[in-house]
């Protein structure tokens, strides 16, 4: 069921300088907010696109902030996926397909208090995913950028996991601003069938709008720039990156750790004694 974009959970506030982040625990520990000297860079739950998402047939949970994709990232082919000779069906909430995890739709909890620019968060893998265990959430803010970890531990089998963020960055930052550019280059360009999942082979990447995944073997590196106004750079131990930016009002730039429908094709296994770990860096920059 999709949430009202207008929701307002419990909120923690971070700072650090003349940035501010909001972090929204209970609403799938996404942030709800990042404002560098007053302006804001992400699309919020009160903009227009979030509101209209979460009030017709889009999933409005999906539509703004920057939310954890975890423990899967983008779609699942039909929902269904092995664990060794185990067959898993998890539920359709992007007909036909399942997609970025259950984190997102979970109630977090702190890990240890809040400090001021520091606050962690957890929340325990339960039904509809079939394995025990616990993802935790770190966000550690300075003046000049935002730290994000990830981590998928098991309690009990091993599984099958990924891990990533899905923000929305406003394509302009102020009225009459320059419109945003994404300066990246990737390996490759995951070849996207018409279910939009890739389909295998690995192309040059393509001009134009784009929902599509890249290859960067050597770390997610991409940036944001808005001309005059501020540049924001997305570094990422992620090997994977899926760029959104068919709407008109924001881009996505979303680090994963495996491609969509990674849990088929690119299993990564959490173990007792391996859990899965993943950090991104936002570091902004002004004229």
């Amino acid at each position: 069921m999709s949430r009202p974009a207008s929701t307002s959970p419990a909120t923690i506030r971070l700072s650090a300088g003349d940035v501010d982040v909001t972090v929204l625990p209970e609403d799938g520990c996404r942030l709800g907010s990042l404002r560098v000297g007053g302006v804001e860079l992400l699309r919020t739950a009160d903009d227009p696109a979030a509101r209209a998402e979460g009030e017709g047939e889009g999933e409005g949970v999906f539509a703004y902030g920057s939310f954890p994709m975890v423990p899967y990232a983008g779609r699942v082919d039909h929902g269904r996926w092995n664990n060794a000779q185990v067959r898993h069906q998890l539920p359709i909430d992007m007909p036909p397909h399942a997609i970025h995890g259950t984190g997102v739709r979970s109630a977090w909890r702190p890990a240890a208090p809040a400090g001021d620019s520091t606050a962690a968060f957890y929340y325990d893998l339960v039904g509809p995913w079939p394995y025990a265990g616990r993802v935790t959430q770190l966000f550690e803010l300075t003046p000049e950028s935002l730290r994000t970890t990830l981590s998928v531990e098991t309690r009990a089998d091993s599984f099958p996991a990924q891990a990533g963020w899905h923000p929305w960055f406003r394509k302009q930052l102020s009225d009459g601003g320059a419109p945003v550019r994404l300066d990246f280059a990737p390996a490759w360009q995951e070849e996207r069938g018409a279910d939009h999942l890739p389909t295998g082979r690995r192309i040059d990447p393509l001009p134009g709008l784009r929902d599509d995944c890249f290859g960067m073997p050597d770390g997610v590196a991409a940036t944001l720039v808005w001309e005059g106004e501020l540049s924001l750079e997305i570094t990422s131990d992620c090997r994977w990156l899926v760029v959104f930016d068919e709407q008109p009002d924001a881009i996505c730039v979303e680090p994963q750790s495996g491609p969509p429908n990674g849990l088929n094709t690119a299993p990564r296994l959490v173990t007792r004694i391996e859990p899965l770990e993943v950090g991104t860096t936002w570091t902004w920059r002004r004229p």
